[in-house]
């Protein structure tokens, strides 16, 4: 068996799988998970994008596969999945490489086509190469709004059947023969909620899919999510966890006064004195702090908004206070409370008031539009029916934490209540059943070639959020892990590959 050194992780390569152990057996890096607050201000922030590179889309044509509304149950309605197509390097006899677009548009990760992980595996074995848009997202939208009703379609079990349908049936324009499976050899890859996917894939439809990558997958769904952050706190920047765990200390002191007026005093140091519910006030204060799944090693690519927060919050610094609104606080807060004062207090205007901008339960009506627009609905759905990942402080409270003990299971799960009212034919769960997940194989998933592409610390600095999925126009200016993951990644898949025989036909 061959290892591999990720600087911090670590591949083991052997005949069946690659696997990089992360930290505490966890892979938490992901498109965020649902948090009322998070859901507000996702529509006035950057969202993780690994593939913002610009690309012409007109290189890569679009086009369109009928799929089923429910492919258990015949209603006789069908919708359009969208897909892209390269085949600069195909040559007959190839793999069909495909990516999973995951809880996204698919258009996004056109880049992928160009110059990342789709492009680079199918240079090295004359591989046709797609982009999948998932069912619901981007414009593979099978229903006229995202009531809750009209949302029951959208869930792992269809999405599976989805690509194994698409897999099994697609004829590609202006490329002769059947490229179907079993015939041809299939690659699946995907990263983060798509990792998860593409690990699915292998495991429920392996007489389809020969052999798949998941980059990140989220292959164990939880509740009680919270690793999430305290991965966090264990790989970023010491100096600015200290700060934040500083802050956050004193801020729950604070927050939870029996007096009033302190609980109003902390509030006003942050700008957010007219919210009115605690938690509220308490959950936009990590809001930062989602910023870190965003790094990247190239820049094109990543977002710098987490060094930047970790640049306002300043060095540890105990002998210098403030006193400001009638509480004395200390340097760490001083410096958070300017930066969200900057980021986030701001963005609220009149007419709105604070409860209008950043209210949960004191302004409910927010939650309840469901017309095509509201794209949010979409992933906080699947978080509510299957997936969990409520964002929570750690359960042993000897543990350092970098967000308030005020953000609660029922607090983070919120949304669910507030956005889904029950349908006329469906209901979203009491609790999500990630059972669906993880009877899949959880942290135990395992299958010939099936390769689980993760960093020790998922959301490091070296080995952060599916880093090996984009690519450079000339890899050697890569860094080295990069391009030594993506040199692993091709040699195991031509190793599979040279494993492939197609089946006899009748």
């Amino acid at each position: 068996m061959l290892t591999f050194s990720l600087n911090s992780g670590l591949v083991r390569l052997g005949a069946l799988a690659v696997l990089l152990f992360q930290l505490a057996g966890t892979s938490e890096a992901r498109h965020l998970p649902a948090n009322p607050q998070w859901t507000k201000l996702a529509a006035k922030r950057a969202q993780n994008a690994p593939a913002k590179r610009a690309a012409d889309a007109t290189t890569f044509p679009l086009y369109n596969f009928t799929q089923p509304l429910d492919h258990f149950v015949d209603t006789g309605f069908t919708f359009q999945q969208r897909y892209w197509l390269s085949d600069r390097h195909y040559k007959p006899g190839g793999p069909v490489i495909v990516f999973e677009a995951g809880e996204g548009p698919g258009d996004e990760r056109i880049p992928i086509l160009d110059t990342g992980i789709l492009n680079i595996l199918a240079n090295a074995t004359n591989g046709l190469a797609i982009v999948l848009e998932h069912r619901y997202y981007g414009a593979s939208v099978p229903v006229q709004n995202f009531t809750t009703d009209s949302l029951r379609w959208l869930n792992n079990e269809q999405a599976a059947a989805d690509s194994a349908n698409f897999i099994d049936n697609v004829t590609f324009p202006g490329i002769p023969g059947d490229l179907t499976a079993p015939g041809t050899p299939w690659i699946y890859y995907g990263g983060s909620y798509g990792g998860a996917r593409a690990a699915h894939m292998r495991v429920l439809y392996p007489d389809l899919v020969f052999g798949a990558i998941a980059s990140s997958g989220v292959v164990h769904a939880t509740l009680d999510d919270w690793r999430y952050f305290d991965i966090i706190r264990q790989s970023a920047p010491a100096a600015c966890m200290t700060q934040v765990e500083r802050t956050i200390d004193e801020v729950d002191r604070l927050i939870t006064s029996p007096k009033a007026e302190t609980r109003h005093a902390i509030k006003s140091v942050f700008g957010l004195q007219n919210v009115t519910y605690d938690p509220d006030f308490a959950s936009l204060l990590s809001n930062p702090l989602g910023a870190w799944q965003e790094n990247n090693w190239d820049p094109a690519v990543g977002s710098t908004s987490f060094a930047r927060f970790c640049a306002a919050l300043g060095t540890p610094d105990n002998a210098t206070v403030h006193t400001v609104q009638g509480i004395t606080i200390s340097n760490a807060t001083f410096n958070y409370a300017t930066y969200i004062n900057r980021t986030i207090s701001r963005e609220c205007q009149p007419p709105q008031n604070q409860d209008e901008c950043f209210g949960t339960i004191t302004a409910p009506d927010q939650y309840k539009a469901t017309d095509l627009s509201q794209t949010w609905r979409l992933w906080d759905f699947q978080v509510c029916t299957q997936w969990g990942f409520f964002m929570t402080p750690p359960p042993d409270p000897s543990t350092p934490r970098i967000i308030s003990k005020l953000i609660t299971q029922d607090y983070a799960s919120l949304i669910c209540k507030l956005a889904y009212d029950p349908g006329e034919h469906f209901q979203v769960p009491p609790e999500p059943d990630v059972e669906a997940v993880n009877k899949l194989g959880g942290y135990n998933i395992a299958y010939d070639r099936l390769a689980i592409i993760d960093g020790q610390e998922m959301l490091g600095t070296v080995a952060v959020h599916h880093y090996d999925e984009n690519g450079l126009a000339d890899p050697s200016q890569e860094p080295p892990q990069i391009q030594a993951i993506h040199q692993q990644e091709i040699e195991f898949v031509k190793a599979w590959l040279k494993d492939f025989k197609a089946p006899s036909k009748p």
